[in-house]
C-alpha cells in the first residue's frame, strides 16, 4: 500500500500538493509564506513535499543523507522540466 502510495506522489505531486492544502496544515507547519508555496506548487513540487516531509518528521536538513533526498528531488523536478524542452526541440 506505501508503495502505491508513492508511486502515486511521484506521478501526480501537484495533486497531493493540493490535496494536503486544501485538507490538513501539513504544507503550512513547514512552510508559513504562502508565496513560497505557490512558487513550489509551479516550479518544483516534488521538492516542496520533500521539504515539508523533512520539516514535519523534524529531521535535520544539514544531515547527509537528507541533503542527498532533497538534491534528488530537485533533479527529477528540474529533469521534468527541461525534458518537454529537449522534446520540443527533437521535433524539428
Amino acid at each position: 500500500m506505501q508503495c502505491l502510495l508513492l508511486i502515486l506522489v511521484l506521478a501526480f505531486p501537484r495533486v497531493v500538493m493540493l490535496l494536503l492544502f486544501l485538507l490538513s496544515n501539513y504544507l503550512q507547519r513547514a512552510i508559513n509564506n504562502l508565496v513560497l508555496l505557490i512558487l513550489g506548487f509551479l516550479f518544483l513540487p516534488l521538492t516542496t513535499l520533500t521539504y515539508a516531509w523533512l520539516v514535519n518528521s523534524h529531521r535535520p536538513l544539514t544531515d547527509g543523507v537528507n541533503v542527498i533526498i532533497l538534491i534528488i528531488a530537485v533533479l527529477i523536478d528540474v529533469s521534468g522540466l527541461g525534458g518537454g524542452e529537449w522534446h520540443r526541440r527533437s521535433r524539428w
